[in-house]
């Protein structure tokens, strides 16, 4: 339905060639905004792609078609020099260093929002709009001035607010997500409808604007693989290790429930599971902690709290002789802690979390990364999903990168606030506690968390409530809305 308020609203539709971006332009045009059409080339090189083909070239055609179809001006614009110099590049420094980033919050972050926008506003735009499934919500503060609320998507199986993680609240006022009330199959039906030529397109797989790609392969554009070892890591490492101790002893020491028995920090638990116990016995959904002990807590003490264990097991070598001509070898001797079960080709090629591409065999049960030694290129590893190595209960975010989508918001130090949280996109949210203190930003989760591994973003969504009905409510509401996030 179109709105006559809309047309003195000039809006530039990042048309990527996808159904969503092409239902959302349809969207737009249908409730009477100036709508034209911009579709962004970020990359060029086909080579690293699993399809080896231009993609993008065929994503434009298609673009181009679909801005005919629902009568939009369409333009080009070429950003793939920013996108490597702010999304690729900075992938590769973060892998050289071992860590993990997010390239679509990047893109999001640096391109979509920034270099993106900036071009938009430049053709005459007052607004970007994007196929993104989430909600924008203006509401407006006690001072008169606008603040604005990103909630999820209405189709909780699509929720992209995670995205968007790093968006300020300047970017987010020039914002539009018309797609974000719709579910998916309705997207795809309007789609249909309209005729539009991405009506039956798949979606997009793979680093947002390159394409699904074979990690490795393309992090060899820079990165150089240098073989190193594989290290299977035993259960009775942990029994003398002074981290994982301390972890547990103080997760001890914080429990609401004196009585209660505390759960392994790493007795991973599956997190499509609606209860959050971390306590046998515990009232699911209920915190486990006390808020008072962990305001005694230290900052040196929290800080312990959110390290890793960190691996640095010596092998020692013997000499034996075999066969009949009693040949001198050299093998390693035997260790209680832990065994070399492989070599690889870069440490940074790998991250914590991972089960594919180890080629590791004669295990019962599936093998996954658990640390990564850059500086010694090593990796260690772990057999079975509950493997101590692979879960962690409490994190750090750096006083940097700290970002509050809600400024008004803002934690002030010394301050705990209960939220929910994920670590990655599609994760159910987790409850968690947030301690701001001077030396960084505290989360510690009800239940251990998998695979956590350094260069993601945290992002804490709505507070939790403090009645079971109240939290109850939050799990299910696909309303709730972010707050900030980190990189951890």
């Amino acid at each position: 339905m179109k709105n006559s308020n809309n047309k003195d609203i000039k809006v530039c539709i990042g048309l990527s060639g996808g159904v969503d971006s092409s239902v959302a332009a349809l969207l737009l045009k249908q409730q009477g905004y100036d709508v034209f059409a911009l579709f962004m080339q970020n990359w060029h090189d086909a080579s690293t792609t699993l399809h080896g083909d231009c993609e993008w070239e065929e994503d434009r055609f298609v673009a181009e078609l679909v801005a005919r179809k629902i009568g939009i001006p369409f333009f080009f614009v070429d950003l793939s020099e920013e996108y490597r110099k702010r999304v690729v590049d900075y992938m590769f420094d973060e892998y050289e260093k071992g860590r993990t980033p997010n390239p679509d919050v990047l893109c999001n972050r640096e391109i979509k929002f920034d270099a993106f926008l900036k071009c938009a506003v430049k053709m005459g735009a007052d607004m970007v709009a994007t196929g993104h499934y989430c909600r924008k919500v203006v509401e407006t503060a006690e001072d008169g001035s606008p603040v604005y609320r990103i909630l999820a998507g209405a189709d909780p199986n699509k929720d992209q607010s995670y995205f968007l993680c790093q968006l300020t609240q300047d970017q987010l006022s020039k914002a539009l997500f018309p797609i974000g009330d719709i579910p998916k199959p309705e997207v795809r039906r309007l789609a249909a409808e309209a005729d539009l030529p991405s009506a039956e397109k798949k979606d997009s797989q793979g680093i947002c604007f390159v394409g699904k790609v074979d990690l490795p392969t393309f992090l060899q554009q820079k990165l150089k693989p240098c073989e190193g070892d594989v290290v299977e890591v035993y259960d009775a490492y942990y029994t003398e290790n002074e981290q994982y101790n301390f972890v547990r002893n103080t997760l001890e020491s914080i429990m609401a429930d004196s009585d209660a028995q505390l759960k392994m920090i790493t007795d991973y638990i599956s997190e499509d599971k609606a209860s959050t116990v971390v306590r046998d016995g515990a009232v699911a959904n209920g915190c486990p902690w006390s808020m008072e002990a962990i305001a005694a807590l230290s900052d040196g003490q929290l800080y312990q709290l959110a390290q890793p264990v960190k691996y640095d097991i010596k092998f020692e070598t013997e000499t034996y002789r075999s066969g009949r001509k009693h040949i001198k070898k050299t093998r390693y001797k035997e260790n209680p802690y832990g065994k070399i079960v492989g070599k690889h080709d870069g440490a940074q090629f790998y991250t914590i979390g991972q089960r594919k591409g180890l080629n590791i065999g004669g295990h019962k049960d599936s093998i996954f990364v658990i640390e990564t030694d850059i500086p010694d290129n090593i990796i260690y590893v772990g057999e079975g999903h509950t493997h101590k190595g692979l879960s962690r209960s409490c994190l750090r975010i750096d006083p940097s990168e700290i970002h509050w989508i809600r400024e008004d918001m803002k934690m002030a130090v010394g301050e705990i606030r209960r939220y929910r949280v994920r670590i990655r996109y599609r994760q159910p949210l987790q409850d968690a506690t947030l301690i701001m203190r001077e030396n960084g930003l505290y989360i510690l989760f009800d239940q251990p968390q998998r695979g956590i591994t350094s260069g993601q973003f945290a992002v804490w969504y709505n507070p939790l409530g403090e009645s079971k009905e109240a939290s109850d409510s939050l799990h299910k509401d696909t309303s709730v809305e972010m707050i900030g996030s980190g990189v951890i």
